[in-house]
């Protein structure tokens, strides 16, 4: 079998797969409501003091395209595990309607091509940052410019604050701690299946 043939392969979805990436969709749903309930208790005295700011919540909603990607590092799972995720959410009863499923892939959809970028070959720390910053990117302009938005009626500067915001929630709540958690379950052994089942020893930066 040719390099070219060994590495095409390497990229084929297995039926484990789908089945973790599924595992992590569903959680990632319940993780998806139980934020939304929190973002219902945060806001009011956050948009008393700067409404731009709920912002930095916003990367909660983020985590299972980030740790799908990290765990089965194959194109696609990143979109896939947001995806599935949302309509979890949205099956389960969420407050913001089928926009839902529309934010869900624009976020899956923002980490899936910086992971693109570095050819579905890097992983690390940083990668992860620049994915979660991604997906918080594509969350903050989706809420910020599209008709559904639901901050499309701040002011230009407000807006820009609000998406700078979603970054760096993204980067920091489902960027890092989804590259902790890979490695956390790196080092129970559960990923020994998986391209991801070496990330406990992983160089950090390279």
């Amino acid at each position: 079998m040719t390099t070219a043939a060994i590495k095409k392969t390497g990229y084929n979805w297995r039926v484990a797969d789908i089945v973790v990436a599924a595992l992590i969709a569903v959680a990632g749903g319940v993780i998806f409501w139980a934020w939304s309930q929190g973002a219902n208790l945060i806001s009011a005295p956050i948009n008393a003091v700067y409404p731009p700011l709920t912002g930095l919540y916003a990367g909660g909603w983020m985590i299972p395209a980030v740790l799908g990607m990290l765990i089965i590092r194959k194109p696609g799972a990143a979109l896939f595990c947001e995806a599935v995720a949302a309509t979890g959410e949205l099956i389960m009863g969420s407050q913001y309607g089928t926009t839902v499923l529309i934010s869900g892939i624009l976020q899956g959809l923002g980490a899936e091509l910086v992971f693109a970028a570095f050819r579905y070959k890097k992983f690390n720390l940083p990668v992860s940052l620049l994915a979660g910053a991604g997906a918080g990117l594509f969350c903050g302009l989706n809420d910020a410019f599209a008709p559904w938005g639901w901050n499309i009626a701040y002011a230009a500067g407000d807006k820009l604050a609000y998406i700078i915001f979603t970054a760096i929630s993204g980067a920091i709540i489902a960027g890092a701690l989804s590259w902790i958690a890979t490695r956390g379950l790196a080092r129970t052994g559960v990923l020994s299946s998986f391209a991801s089942r070496k990330a406990a020893t992983e160089p950090v930066f390279n």
